[in-house]
């Protein structure tokens, strides 16, 4: 009988995730917005599922400024990651709290399924690492964070990330030093945002002594560097992290406007995944067939 959720468990989704990140290939993880995004990462045959933070709170109608809950994040991040046997890294802000509660985070999202988090160095309430306004706690505090994070995780191939958002506050120099910090705390992958410029990222690269991650967000302030540079560069993971939820508003706005000037969307037919596509990807074959296994009987009529 087919499984329908998938035949990998948190523990394979996470020990593939370790795996990946030392494996000597860039590992290509989109962002999914929603469970069915998720289904269709994997369809495609990328190497697995994020789930940004910035695209949750737009998801849930707020901007991406520290509005979203713990239970919100530890919610959706559990349906998505659920959808997919790729493991799944999520964006954790700054640990929703003190210390302890980047401890109690870890807990909820590996309850959850998922196979890692990051958690960044930003002052809480946070801000979109591409904004400005942004601002840092001081190295000793985001090293309280990752401690607590790491001392709370039960299965040891959850990976925890180490985000920091120094240089584009402190300077390229601060931002070496607090990734060498945060790797001496115990962070299994650091993640450096809003480098400008490649020469940074290999800087990165040369000062850093674990795995990589390069974060290639559209309309921010890294150039978007392709996975043959990043990869000759020595980056381990690379995340694309509102780009579907960006194709699909951009979509979703364009097929509005036309049904609201044409009067129908049979204009638009063209641009949408076909009713077969969709069945596909839900596997409502699979689950047929689960259902007629369970309840494959025949009654027969008894003689009076």
């Amino acid at each position: 009988m087919t499984p329908l959720t998938g035949a990998a468990s948190p523990a394979d989704k996470r020990k593939a995730f370790r795996a990946g990140l030392g494996g000597g290939r860039l590992q290509r993880f989109p962002g999914a917005f929603s469970p069915l995004v998720a289904k269709l990462v994997d369809d495609i045959g990328f190497d697995g599922v994020y789930i940004s933070g910035a695209a949750l709170s737009a998801d849930l109608g707020l901007p991406d400024i520290g509005l979203t809950t713990l239970t919100e994040v530890a919610t959706r991040g559990a349906q998505i990651a659920g959808a997919t046997d790729l493991p799944a890294l999520i964006d954790a802000d700054t640990g929703f709290g003190e210390p302890m509660n980047a401890a109690r985070t870890v807990t909820l999202l590996e309850d959850g399924g998922l196979a890692g988090c990051h958690f960044e160095d930003q002052v809480n309430p946070k801000r979109c690492g591409h904004l400005d306004g942004k601002a840092v706690v001081p190295t000793t505090e985001m090293v309280k964070r990752i401690r607590s994070a790491v001392a709370a995780r039960r299965d040891p191939d959850f990976v925890i990330c180490a985000r920091t958002d120094a240089a584009a506050i402190e300077g390229l120099p601060a931002a070496l030093d607090r990734a060498r910090a945060y790797v001496d705390a115990g962070a299994d992958l650091i993640f450096p945002e809003a480098l400008t410029e490649p020469a940074q990222f290999e800087q990165l690269r040369a000062a850093v002594d674990a795995p990589l991650l390069a974060n290639m967000t559209e309309f921010g302030r890294s150039p978007l560097l392709t996975t043959r540079q990043l990869s000759d560069i020595g980056y381990n993971m690379v995340i694309y992290p509102v780009t579907t939820l960006r194709l699909a508003m951009h979509a979703i706005e364009t097929g509005l406007r036309q049904i609201d000037t044409a009067g129908t969307q049979a204009g638009l037919l063209d641009r949408m995944q076909h009713r077969s596509r969709l069945y596909e990807l839900l596997r409502y074959g699979d689950y047929r067939e689960f259902d007629a296994d369970l309840y494959n009987f025949t009654l027969h009529q008894e003689t009076p």
